[in-house]
């Protein structure tokens, strides 16, 4: 058995190191790098019209925080469950434990993967909006497979539709059980067992018990639980992120200084330059920052495209929020913490990994009382991470075989709850993460091929919402849906 389980992680490794190693990173970059040139810089140059329309909306419009639509979410909702699933364990242990391997310059290769992510997380959302359909329930049915296979009908592509969009659903489903699923219940049970000495099988069968009550009963009731849990939990971590980050002000400049030499493998002695130094930084930098806000995975789509938003665009612009705040905010405030409090080099992320590494820092203001708060952090990161993800995966599992087949999901994601909080996941953990990066290559196929639709329906949004230009809106692919929704505006 354990040559099986030794060959299969041999495989899985080889294949990870593919699908996450430089060709992979630089296709999700060059996507996004591609769609901010074709969008003219659409997260720079229409900066302020985003922030009026998403972060500043939540204050002045109902439509934003409220639905009249009984089958749709309210684009607030559709925001924090997709914030649900990508804050996770990674913004504390993932950022942590990649400035201990790459240094302080990862932290700059991160912020240049999110600023290029925001607009691939922008066209996933456009497209999402744009080719979503209404399911047997009357609910918005949206995502990576519905554009792929949709967008491509009367294309030469046309043929490699199907199978693309059923490959992406097959690894989301199973990547669900793993990163979305029993990776984060392994985290919640080892951080409270560690901390307040609860079994681990408790812990679990609490969590099942919690999230059985939440995800059986739907996006609606999903949605209603995020758009609380992840304003909290977010603001919590902020408020004790600044806490620190005030306490060390003094050493903020020199923080600045490590991150941009190390970024390009500058040495802080002599000033000399180190190739070596600036590809881990760059390598490290990139993958932790797609591994944060999921930009080019599919994945947060398929919620975004429940939202009762009409224009495509404005749920664009959602998605670009999602990607600023999930990393330039929320990592970055962890990578000052750590930066600013000297804890980096001390060996504790060696020997006992990143949530150590942060816990350390935590603890030079908040004393003893930093691992208990951590290990919060960790409980409602982790757990909203496996409400946003059991989403993704029905979505997935209703797309290839119907909305029975979403419920006999749900019922198993369950119950996987409960083995992951006891398991031993090294294995699992690294399936699933080589799954998750599977789906970004179908994904990707979908956002390039489809890239001139993404233009067109921005260029139209432009002329008639900022320019005053006439012109007939482009809200769906499908007459019935355009006409439902025209009527709505």
């Amino acid at each position: 058995m354990s040559g099986i389980i030794e060959t299969a992680a041999n495989v899985n490794g080889a294949v990870n190191a593919v699908v996450w190693g430089p060709p992979m990173i630089a296709l999700i970059l060059a996507v996004g790098v591609y769609m901010t040139v074709r969008t003219k810089f659409f997260q720079l140059s229409h900066a302020r019209h985003v922030a009026r329309e998403t972060l500043f909306a939540i204050f002045r419009k109902k439509s934003v925080t409220k639905s009249d639509d009984k089958n749709a979410i309210s684009q607030f909702q559709a925001l924090s469950t997709a914030l649900a699933a990508t804050i996770g364990t990674g913004n504390i242990a993932g950022v942590a434990t990649a400035i201990a391997v790459g240094g302080a310059g990862a932290v700059f290769w991160m912020w240049v993967s999110a600023f290029f992510g925001m607009m691939t997380n922008y066209s996933e959302n456009v497209l999402g909006i744009y080719y979503r359909k209404r399911n047997d329930k009357g609910e918005w049915s949206g995502g990576a497979m519905y554009y792929i296979e949709n967008g491509f009908k009367g294309t030469k592509a046309a043929p490699f539709a199907r199978p693309l969009a059923v490959l992406f659903c097959v690894f989301c489903v199973l990547a669900s059980f793993g990163i979305g699923n029993m990776s984060q219940i392994n985290s919640i049970a080892a951080a409270m067992e560690i901390s307040f000495e609860i079994p681990k099988i408790v812990t679990g069968v609490l969590l099942a018990v919690l999230a059985g009550l939440v995800i059986i009963g739907g996006i609606k009731r999903i949605a209603g639980v995020t758009e609380r849990l992840v304003p909290f939990m977010a603001v919590a971590y902020i408020i004790a992120s600044l806490v620190i980050f005030f306490s060390h002000i003094a050493e903020i400049p020199a923080v600045f200084v490590d991150i941009f030499r190390g970024a390009f493998g500058i040495q802080a002695v002599g000033g000399g330059v180190s190739g070596a130094l600036m590809k881990q930084a760059v390598t490290i930098g990139f993958k932790r920052g797609i591994f944060s806000n999921e930009a080019g995975l599919g994945s947060s789509v398929m919620v975004h495209s429940a939202s009762n938003v009409k224009e495509p665009v404005v749920q664009g612009m959602w998605g670009i929020f999602e990607v600023f705040f999930d990393t330039i905010i929320v990592c970055s405030l962890t990578a000052f913490t750590i930066l600013s409090t000297g804890v980096l080099g001390s060996g504790v992320a060696d020997q006992e990994g990143g949530v150590a590494l942060m816990t350390e820092a935590f603890s030079t203001f908040f004393h003893q009382s930093a691992g208990g708060l951590l290990s919060v952090a960790v409980l409602l990161f982790a757990f909203s991470t496996v409400l946003g993800w059991s989403f993704y995966g029905s979505k997935a599992l209703e797309y290839l075989l119907g909305i029975k087949a979403a419920l006999v999901y749900k019922v198993v994601f369950v119950l996987f709850i409960i083995a992951g909080a006891t398991m031993n996941l090294r294995l699992a953990w690294n399936i699933s993460d080589t799954l998750n990066g599977l789906m970004a290559i179908p994904n990707l196929i979908g956002v390039l091929g489809l890239s001139g639709r993404v233009f067109a329906i921005t260029r139209n949004y432009i002329n008639r919402r900022l320019k005053g230009i006439k012109e007939e809106p482009m809200l769906s692919a499908y007459p019935a849906a355009q006409t439902e929704q025209a009527a709505a505006r």
